[in-house]
């Protein structure tokens, strides 16, 4: 007698569970994410370099979204001077390396991602390693060498890469999808070293992080949702004193070494022997020796004393707003040509407006045998806060 076997019929388990379909109700109403976007989110891979301004922003977003694995790379500690721009971080943080700062707030604000933290600068021999799981990568370091890395380990990868650089109150982004150009289309060759003053030293208002980096959140999200239009060919420049935005049209480089029709580089290279410049990433990683430094009143009384050099490394424009007496003015693009004005025997105060050109000089002239070089801490802002004579 034949029997009849009735084969068990087991029930799919759901996409979302229960907590993920009212986590994420507001966004799954959206017809361009849904169910199955969601899904796609949670088992997306987002790269981020650097959890400072920029990543910050991006990273809280991705992780509110609920894109499932966040890398964060990042070599530097939280410190005090973080705390106005860099919204992953919280005052116990300060002296705690921020990949593990940026873990425990990722992972407290959405238990379903999972952070992948990197404590460590990203260099030659390390970012292929890094890079190769994720599907996008975003950029949020703040030096060339570090961004030509990035550009170039996506490129040889075929990565997504979604860029941002901020500065004053100007902000640009861009993204470089596979085949359709990349950061040196845009931009060929890095400008000379000192052009572009760093955020320590020309300055930069929290809020237009925020801008950016949320910018640079919508890019991953619309990558990984195959949603919209990206900025992929596109610069988007935005004014934030003036509160203008406009967009410059590029296209890929069909000579570009790297992305074009025939490519000379096929590995990564020395990145800061490129750029002329060293990744300010690694010096803050604590690599390298501390600066010598006074403070505003130490220097006041070095220089009642007497004896002391004064020299001002800022731009002429700069000296005239305001500056220290006694000092001499040479601009630091000029110290080098200008070494024999500075005597090696007696104490020199370098100053600028916040610390961070007078710190490169002072590292400089200390290598060159100026053992005596002092650098003033905090610039001029330092000095005029501590009320002390300007002319």
């Amino acid at each position: 007698m034949a029997t009849t076997r009735v084969e068990e019929r087991r029930t799919p388990a759901p996409l979302l569970n229960a907590t993920q379909m009212e986590r994420y109700s507001r966004q799954l109403i959206l017809e361009e994410v849904g169910i199955e976007g969601q899904s796609r989110l949670l088992r997306a891979k987002v790269l981020i370099i650097g959890a400072g301004g920029l990543g910050s922003p991006v990273a809280l977003y991705l992780a509110a979204a609920g894109v499932g694995t966040i890398g964060i790379v990042d070599g530097d500690h939280v410190d005090l001077t973080n705390m106005h721009r860099q919204i992953l971080h919280t005052m116990p943080a300060v002296g705690q390396p921020k990949t593990e700062s940026a873990r425990r707030t990722l992972e407290a604000l959405n238990p379903d991602v999972t952070v992948v933290p990197y404590q460590t600068v990203l260099t030659s021999a390390n970012a292929m390693e890094i890079l190769e799981p994720y599907d996008v990568v975003v950029n949020g370091s703040d030096n060339f060498p570090t961004r030509y890395l990035v550009n170039d380990a996506c490129v040889l990868l075929r990565k997504p890469l979604v860029d941002a650089s901020i500065l004053k109150w100007e902000g640009q982004a861009t993204t470089f999808l596979p085949g359709q150009g990349c950061y040196r289309c845009l931009f060929p060759t890095p400008p000379p070293p000192g052009a572009v003053p760093s955020c320590a030293e020309g300055g930069i208002l929290g809020a237009l992080c925020g801008f950016m980096g949320a910018r640079q959140a919508l890019e991953v999200l619309k990558i990984l949702l195959g949603a919209g239009e990206t900025l992929a060919g596109r610069l988007l420049i935005f004014d934030a004193l003036e509160g203008t935005t406009r967009v410059v049209r590029w296209s890929r480089n069909p000579q570009c070494p790297v992305c074009g029709d025939a490519p000379t580089i096929h590995a990564l290279i020395d990145y800061e022997q490129f750029c002329g410049m060293p990744a300010h990433d690694r010096q803050a990683a604590g690599v390298g020796t501390p600066i010598p430094e006074v403070t505003p009143g130490e220097a006041q009384e070095m220089l009642v004393r007497g004896g002391v050099q004064l020299i001002d490394v800022r731009e002429p424009w700069e000296h005239e707003e305001a500056h220290i007496p006694g000092c001499r003015l040479i601009p630091m693009g000029e110290v080098p040509a200008r070494l024999r004005e500075i005597d090696p025997d007696a104490p020199a105060i370098v100053y600028c407006r916040s610390g961070g050109r007078s710190g490169k000089v002072v590292s400089m002239l200390r290598g060159a045998g100026y053992g005596k070089a002092l650098n003033l801490k905090g610039g001029i802002l330092a000095w005029v806060n501590a009320q002390l004579p300007t002319e």
